[in-house]
């Protein structure tokens, strides 16, 4: 049997919060919470799909920070790293060419962040 490390169940806790947190702005209040970054929402759907997405990714990673084995977690954490270096990478891309407000930097930093953990805990089994 091969056990998380607490670092892993760490990582998938702190993903959960913050998964919860943000799933539920882009959710309930897409407009209003885009709105403190300066960004506009024409489109509240999309956002809220987004949100449900986040949310499922939320609920994954507390599912795998009750688990205690290894293979029960490996593919949320496969799934997780091709979620984060997207994201990251999308955000990079709005930021950097398409004009996005320079507040969507937290959310590079942020999916980048969690990436490199992912990846690093991948890589450490």
């Amino acid at each position: 049997m091969n056990k998380i490390s607490s670092g892993l169940k760490t990582l998938f806790l702190v993903h959960f919060v913050l998964g919860l947190v943000f799933g539920l702005l882009f959710l309930l209040i897409p407009g209003i919470f885009m709105g403190l970054f300066g960004v506009p929402v024409t489109d509240d759907v999309a956002y809220r799909m987004a949100g449900a997405a986040v949310l499922a990714f939320s609920a994954s990673s507390w599912y795998c920070y009750k688990a205690a084995e290894w293979d029960k977690v490996k593919i949320v954490v496969q799934a997780e790293i091709v979620w984060t270096v997207l994201a990251a990478l999308v955000n990079l891309y709005g930021v950097l060419f398409e004009g996005a407000p320079a507040a969507l930097w937290i959310n590079v930093i942020i999916m980048a962040g969690f990436a490199a953990a992912f990846i690093y805990f991948y890589s450490k089994k």
